[in-house]
Order: structure tokens, then C-alpha cells, then sequence
């Protein structure tokens, strides 16, 4: 079981028990899916004066797959705990939310936003010092806390320890796990998404892989994960995460908020969490974090 501490500002310091076993059940959305990018027709005005790059769209930038922040069910539709939150802005502007799959990398150093592939980026992303230097973000919704993943047994419970053992570890490129394992002094081997970085541990190319703790229990979900590999330590590193659009685009980031805000004090933000989690959380922010 692992515990989830709440140290973020807006948040009231406390724990949440993850279940590996709960199995996880997709929300329904309203949520449209697409690969190509926004549209290229001129941009639209939307509810409250926000300018859309796509008429009747709020286009969203992730980095799939991410559960359960935002990964394709078997259908092929994307799902998750981000889309389910981006989906209320997208009800509060009267438009249906579609999702672009891009490189982390765009989206993180605000090219994407930039280039108008989209109007918002939503990718479990956390709030650091030089993002902020390319985007603005929405008010955190989100602690992070990052799990470090081995073979069942290696006794390896800090990268300290996976240091002094010299261990190969893995991360996902363009993450805070590559600044982690950077200011441990542990030279990562970068993968480009988390199903890639999953597969460089199964296949034996790394010993331990970092990666952010809700991405590892759904990964425990499966058996033949659970079976063979362990949550071996947890790191928590009082970062949060949050939404993110292109610098100075302050309309859509107020209905951003506003609707983060009404979804924590209806309680919509509890029920999605609860749902996207497989547990109820300990604490919620409060509606004007």
C-alpha cells in the first residue's frame, strides 16, 4: 500500500492509501479524441471572449500514454483524470475538448502552445520554476510524489542506495524524474513516454525506473507487472502539478480556474480523483488555491 503525502500549497498535509488491486473504471466523456493537431482555420472566439485555434474546440496537448492522467481505453478514446478536468473548462466555454498527442518536449518548453497546435496543455505536468518561464500554468491540482521501480526484492528503496549499488536507472525524458536522478548524481537513461520507459525495465535495459506514482500503481494493476517488479521507495518532492496555456493568455487560464475551483468545492474534483485513483483522497485543495 502506498501512502500519498499532500504538502502542496492549498493543500492540508495528510496521506492517500493507492490500492493496486482496485480496479480502475473509465469515466464517461464527452471528450473528443485527435492526432493532427488543431485546425487551420482562423481562430474562434469562444464563452467569455477566449480565442480558440479551432472553432467549437478546446485543443488540448498530452503525451500519451500517461494514466491515469490521460491514456487510450480500448476503444481508442483518451480517458483520464486530466481529460476529465480539461472537460469542465471545455462545458464552461460551450465547446467539446480535443486531445493532440505531442512530445512532451513541446509541450514543456511551450512550443506547442506557441505554434497554436493547441490552447491548453494537460500531461500530469509539474510546476517548476523554468516552465513558468514558457508557460502559465493553472492554479495546482495536483501533489507529486515520484516511485522508484525494481525487481521484486532487490532491496533498493532510495536512489542513494540504487547509487552506491550502481544501478542502471530510467526515466522519462524531459521529467522532474531526470532532475531527481541528476541531483543524485545518477546519469539516466532517457526514454520518450512511459509505456517505452515500462519496457526498458521488463527487457532488462535499466535496473530501476523513476516515473511519477500514480503512472506505477496502474502499472501494478497488470500482472504481469506485479508479479515481477515492486514499488521499492517513494519520493515526495513538494512539486505540484498543474495546466498549463501559452504565456499571457490570461481569458482561458481564469476559466481554467474558475472551473478547477467549482469542481473542488462541488466536489467534483473529489469524485474524479476517486474514481481515476481507486481511492478516495485524504485532503482537497480548497477552491481558491
Amino acid at each position: 500500500m502506498a501512502l500519498w503525502p499532500r504538502t502542496r500549497r492549498g493543500y492540508t498535509t495528510g496521506a492517500l492509501a493507492l490500492t493496486a488491486a482496485l480496479a480502475l473504471s473509465a469515466c464517461g466523456s464527452s471528450t473528443e479524441t485527435g492526432t493532427t493537431g488543431a485546425s487551420s482555420s482562423a481562430p474562434a472566439t469562444a464563452a467569455g471572449g477566449v480565442t480558440l485555434v479551432s472553432p467549437g474546440k478546446l485543443t488540448t496537448c498530452t503525451n500519451l500514454p500517461y494514466p491515469p492522467f490521460q491514456s487510450k481505453d480500448a476503444s481508442g478514446k483518451v480517458v483520464g483524470f486530466d481529460v476529465d478536468m480539461i472537460d469542465l473548462a471545455a462545458k464552461k466555454l460551450g465547446v467539446t475538448q480535443d486531445i493532440v498527442d505531442i512530445d512532451f518536449d513541446s509541450i514543456k518548453g511551450g512550443a506547442a502552445l506557441s505554434a497554436a497546435k493547441c490552447d491548453v496543455a494537460a500531461a500530469g505536468m509539474t510546476i517548476t520554476e523554468d516552465r513558468k518561464q514558457h508557460l502559465d500554468f493553472s492554479n495546482p491540482y495536483f501533489d507529486e510524489v515520484l516511485g522508484l521501480v525494481t525487481k521484486k526484492g532487490a532491496g533498493v528503496p532510495t536512489l542513494e542506495d540504487a547509487k552506491a549499488k550502481n544501478l542502471s536507472v530510467g526515466v522519462q525524458a524531459g521529467t522532474t524524474s531526470l532532475t531527481l536522478a541528476k541531483q543524485k548524481g545518477i546519469e539516466a537513461k532517457e526514454f520518450k513516454d512511459s509505456g517505452k520507459l515500462l519496457l526498458a525495465l521488463q527487457s532488462g535495459q535499466v535496473d530501476m525506473v523513476i516515473q511519477d506514482l500514480p503512472v506505477v500503481v496502474e502499472w501494478m494493476k497488470k500482472p504481469n507487472v506485479s508479479s515481477a517488479y515492486e514499488l521499492s521507495g517513494q519520493v515526495p518532492t513538494h512539486a505540484q502539478y498543474g495546466f498549463a496555456v501559452k504565456k499571457g493568455n490570461t481569458a482561458l487560464l481564469k476559466v481554467i480556474n474558475d472551473s478547477l475551483a467549482e469542481a473542488i468545492k462541488d466536489g467534483t474534483w473529489t469524485k474524479e480523483y476517486q474514481e481515476w485513483m481507486g481511492a478516495a483522497p485524504v485532503t482537497t485543495p480548497t477552491p481558491t488555491s
